[in-house]
Formats: structure tokens, sequence, C-alpha cells
């Protein structure tokens, strides 16, 4: 699952071992692998470890802050919204028993979540008066600009009509400061809604997997240039959802609670001999995740950026290919156009040598680069437009694979940070790290 880079040991600042040989490579680079500070945006990323610890680092990989908990994911404050402090993160707090439907991927076993300063100080948490007495908060929350929190979260109910005795049914909370539900929404209540045929319902209905939808990604369309030109579903204080499961898009209206816009989840499969042109409409994307409008002022701004896993996901499920990679999406959401993309062929590899079949994120920088997110390997990256890679850092902090007692260095989402996020005299570093071209140098076997 972990493979070795192109850049050798002597440009790493640090190494995995593992204890035993096994398939992956037992020592592989960690840290930053290569920059090139004129190339790259400089900033700083922030992410959650598989430690299960959130963890600040500058472009050569240095930890400058750290906050011995985790985010599913980590999530940073606009200082605008906490009165100018800069540093505030939302985070999850309290562990609870999961039951029997608990897993790595459903918010079943958090009690709590809440604003940590930079100084580690909870100055808000939400929990206690969430229904049902704990968050179960999953994959995301935002602070709104109002000053409440929106919360993608899970409610386990039954559901007429389905299998499964109860499922795990996909909520969205609007929370006071206070911790009040001001607003609230179900997956379950619009079925109809997410573009299924008749016959995908009858699956969704008789799916084994209680969590039928998994939703993972909520975020608010927010300013941007089609609402400015008169298009209602456009609106800045819609939500954005994706369901990796169903393998759609879509977004919701913040009034009604109807989907307004829809991408998937039948969409036409990829053509090979058509698979880098650009633009053409969109292709099948499967267990996507992190799908946002870029935001304003951002190169791009308006369009939906997207991680096409190319994992497995649908109704009926589209299986693992045997030698696929996953790809970055930028799609004009008013003509359904692919605009823009990354996959390995851009950097001029194999498919597979970009791959995630699940997890992962993709955000666009001011520079018009775009930080990447290979989630089940611990890699982010900063591509250039023409698909040039510029920065690469390797995920050194270690903990349990999802689902599992083996060992990996996963990471869920990475996220850019600006300079000016973090409170003034907050140390960082620009120098350049050089990889050596590939093929350079012999393997000891081969000498």
């Amino acid at each position: 699952m972990l493979r070795i880079k192109t850049a050798l040991p002597v440009l790493l600042s640090g190494a995995v071992l593992s204890a035993e040989a096994l398939a992956a490579p037992s020592v592989y680079p960690t840290g930053v692998t290569r920059y090139d500070p004129a190339k790259a945006f400089n900033q700083y990323v922030i992410f959650s470890g598989a430690d299960k610890q959130t963890h600040l680092i500058d472009m050569n990989g240095n930890e400058v802050k750290n906050w011995p908990q985790a985010g599913f994911p980590s999530a940073i404050i606009d200082p605008k919204l906490v009165g100018g402090e800069r540093g505030h993160v939302l985070l999850q707090l309290g562990e609870k028993d999961p039951g029997k439907l608990g897993s790595a991927g459903n918010g079943l076993g958090n009690q709590s979540i809440g604003e940590l300063d930079w100084n580690g100080k909870v100055v808000w948490q939400w929990g206690e008066k969430a229904p049902g007495g704990a968050a179960q908060q999953h994959h995301d929350q935002r602070r709104l600009s109002n000053g409440n929190t929106v919360v993608l979260a899970n409610k386990v109910h039954k559901v007429k009509g389905f299998k499964v005795p109860e499922v795990i049914d996909d909520a969205i909370y609007e929370v006071s400061p206070a911790g009040e539900v001001k607003w609230q929404w179900l997956a379950s209540d619009h079925l109809n809604e997410f573009g299924f045929t008749a016959e995908q319902l009858k699956l969704v209905r008789a799916s084994e997997n209680p969590d039928y939808l998994h939703i993972n990604n909520l975020s608010l369309v927010g300013p941007n240039k089609w609402f400015d030109a008169g298009d209602k579903r456009f609106h800045p204080d819609n939500l954005l959802l994706d369901s990796r499961n169903a393998n759609f898009i879509a977004i919701i209206d913040k009034h009604s609670g109807k989907v307004v816009w829809r991408l998937g989840p039948n969409l036409p499969l990829a053509n090979p001999k058509t698979a880098q042109q650009i633009p053409r409409p969109v292709d099948q994307f499967v267990g996507q995740h992190d799908a946002h409008i870029i935001p304003a002022g951002l190169p791009g701004a308006g369009n939906l950026l997207v991680f096409d896993n190319q994992g497995s996901a649908g109704y009926p499920n589209v299986t693992l290919g045997l030698i696929s990679g996953s790809r970055v999406l930028e799609i004009d959401p008013v003509k359904n156009e692919i605009v823009w993309q990354y996959s390995a062929a851009n950097s001029k590899q194999p498919g597979w040598a970009f791959y995630s079949s699940f997890i992962s994120s993709a955000r666009r920088l001011p520079n018009g680069n775009t930080l990447i997110d290979e989630g089940m390997n611990g890699r982010f990256f900063q591509v250039t437009a023409s698909g040039e890679n510029v920065w690469e850092y390797v995920s050194p902090y270690l903990g349990k694979a999802p689902g599992s007692d083996a060992i990996s260095n996963w990471v869920y989402r990475a996220l850019p940070v600006s300079y000016d996020w973090v409170p003034a005299g907050t140390p960082r570093s620009e120098t350049a790290v050089i990889a050596p071209a590939i093929g350079v140098q012999q393997t000891n076997a081969s000498r």
C-alpha cells in the first residue's frame, strides 16, 4: 500500500521502517521529498494523521503546531469569524461506545466536537445537546459566517422499505453557539431526489450495508459567478455534498431542503480515446471525495473540484479496476464539462502510480496549483496546471488503518493554510528539496 517514490534516502527528512517484510516496501521515504519554492505555492498544510493527532507543517515538513486531538477531518476557522483570533480549529473531542454498527468510516463513536484555540484551549463544544446526546459527526464540520456551525452527522434509525433493521443515515445539523439545532436535514427524506432509477432504488433498499449512502463531504456553495448571473441553484448559503457509496454530488437548497442541482449517479463511462481531451462531458466518477465549489478569488472560481477515487461503489456496484488510477476533476457545473484534470498520466506515469481507492482530497491554490492528498498512502503533493509535481510530502505519522489492526500512515484530508492564519512569529522554512532524475542511480542488486 505504501510505496517508494523517486526521491532517494539522502533527500529524506525521515523514513518509516516495518518490523517485518511485507508486500509494501519495508523502508520508504517520509517528509518532504521534493520542493521547488519558485513553482510551489508556499503555505502551511494541516491534517489529522493516523496517530489521531492534528499536525500543522511548513513547506519543509517541519511540524510547527500540534493539537493532540484528531479531526474527521480537522477544519480551520477563518479568523474573521472568531474576533480576529488566529489559529482556531474544529476537532473531535470525545469518544463513546460506537455500538455494533460503528466503524472508522462513520461517526457513531464520536461523542463531541469542539473549537480549540492556538494554545489548545477548548472554547466551544457540542455533543450533550446533540440529538441522542452525542455529536456523531463524521467527514465534515464548518463554521458559518453567522457564528453557527454546520455538522455532518449520523443517525441510526429504522427506515421503511429497507432490508436492514436500521440504517446509518446521514444528517446535517446547523448548531448555534449555545448548542441548539437551528436547522436539520436527513438524507432518507430525499431518496427520490438523488437521481436513482427505479431499479437502483430497489438495490439501495435491499443493500446489506446500513451505511447506504455514506455521504463523505459537506461544504458551503459560497459566493460564486453562477449565482451572481441569476442561477439560484448556486445560492451561497446552499450546501454541497457527495455520496461515496452512490456516486453522486448534489446541492441542497438551504431553505427547502430539496436537491436543486445534481451530478451522477448515472454518467457515461470514460472513453480511453478521449480520456485526456479537455473540455469534455463529465464521465463516471466512482467513490469520490471532497467535492466543493472553488472559492471566489482563486483560479477556476465557481467550478467544482473533486477527488475522483475510482474506487468501488455504486448501485449496482462498480468494482475496483486492475490497473485503474484516481483523478482530480475540475468541472463546469452549468455545462457539466470537465475543464481540467489531473491523473498520473499528467506526470508521465502509469495510472496506478496515483491511486487512492478511498478517502483523499484536492484543493485549488492562489497561484493555480492544486494541493492533492493521496489519502490511503499518506502522500500530499502540489501540481501545477500542466501537471508538474512541485512539492511532495509523505506523512510519517502511523496508526491503525481503517477497519483493521494493520499499521498505516493514511490521511483522510489535507488542507492548505495561509501564512496569515497563524499567530505572528510562527516559524516556517522554505528550503528547496531537489529530487534526482529517475534512473540516475542504480540499486545494489544491479551494480
